[in-house]
């Protein structure tokens, strides 16, 4: 028998992440939550637990999206089940991700420091370029005298 590349919890991990995204997608529209994805799924050697994480699109109500969520886990669970046909389908969990956000926090705190890395170059060209036209005219004026 050929050795598989994942475990069989990866592999279950990945359609559940594909089977949630769709019925998370659906109760978003059907419940008129807050716009969120799955954005991965974590599941127990033994399968009875699974993590899911979610993104949203709001932030600021992620709370209340993860707890609506929760609340619609035993009806996934039972859509799961009748899908994938498999003998125990682990208790659902939902968790907001926050990785999305700290990344854009990230790179939003990268392009300030770049602005500010930028400004601080120019602001040093600028004074050498008037140092430098400075000490030209610091100069004492030649002796005319000395003829």
């Amino acid at each position: 028998m050929p050795k598989r590349s994942f475990s069989r919890t990866d592999r279950l991990s990945a359609q559940f992440r594909r089977e949630l995204g769709v019925m998370v997608h659906e109760a978003v529209r059907e419940h008129s939550l807050p716009s969120a994805s799955v954005s991965d799924v974590e599941v127990t050697r033994d399968l009875s637990h699974a993590k899911v994480w979610v993104t949203a699109l709001q932030p600021e109500k992620s709370l209340e999206t993860v707890k609506a969520l929760n609340e619609l886990a035993k009806g996934f669970r039972q859509q799961l089940g009748r899908m994938l046909r498999i003998r125990q389908v682990p208790e659902l969990h939902f968790h907001y991700d926050e990785s999305v956000d700290r990344g854009e926090k990230i790179e939003r705190l990268l392009r300030e420091a770049a602005k500010q890395d930028a400004a601080s170059r120019e602001a040093e060209a600028d004074h050498a370029a008037g140092a430098g036209s400075a000490a030209s005219s610091d100069e004492p004026p030649a002796n005319r005298d000395a003829d």
